[in-house]
């Protein structure tokens, strides 16, 4: 008799469930991904410095205009609760009492050394699918910024790679206009 082996996905109310039972330690690096308890890659002393000079650049430029969310919880529908690095909000004077959801969302950011192969394919369309307006990620080996728009079931429709000498704002701020090489850091 064959041994049949059951998968099953979990839902993101079973996640806070799990959660709430003590089933992760306080440091745990998980998040739900399409009905998958996913371990994140530890992050490094390059990762670390590049959020930390994102949270100051954004907090900066977005003071009264966006809430500046730093690597916690997003709900994409009933099975996704990814943790991206950095998350621009919409204004909420109650500062958000519950994950916000895709339609809250101006920008989403991953930074990435080690991740970035996985953040390309599985968050990025999942992003896309959910409706996230814009997601830029930061590939720091190849000190590049992807810039995606336009999302769609199939992925992001406009894609652009950004470098030192670019610039760029997102979608809904205009004005907001950032120096690709402040954002990426150092040429080196």
């Amino acid at each position: 008799m064959a041994i049949q082996n059951l998968k099953r996905p979990i839902s993101a109310d079973d996640y806070h469930r799990m959660a709430e039972d003590g089933l992760f330690a306080e440091d745990d690096r998980v998040e739900l991904i399409e009905g998958e308890i996913v371990e994140m890659t530890a992050i490094g002393d390059s990762h670390t410095h590049r959020v930390r000079s994102l949270i100051l650049q954004f907090h900066r430029r977005f003071l009264d205009r966006a809430i500046v969310d730093v690597q916690n919880p997003i709900r994409l529908g009933d099975w996704s609760e990814p943790q991206p690095d950095l998350t621009l909000l919409e204004w909420r004077d109650d500062a958000y009492a519950s994950a916000p959801t895709a339609k809250e969302i101006i920008l989403v950011v991953e930074v990435a050394d080690s991740s970035v192969a996985y953040d390309r394919s599985v968050k990025g369309p999942l992003y896309s699918r959910q409706g996230i307006r814009e997601y830029w990620l930061f590939d720091l080996r190849a000190k590049v910024l992807e810039v995606h728009r336009h999302p769609g079931p199939d992925g992001y429709r406009d894609v652009r790679r950004l470098r030192h000498g670019d610039s760029i704002a997102p979608e809904a701020f205009p004005d907001v206009v950032f120096a690709v090489s402040d954002l990426l850091g150092s040429a080196d």
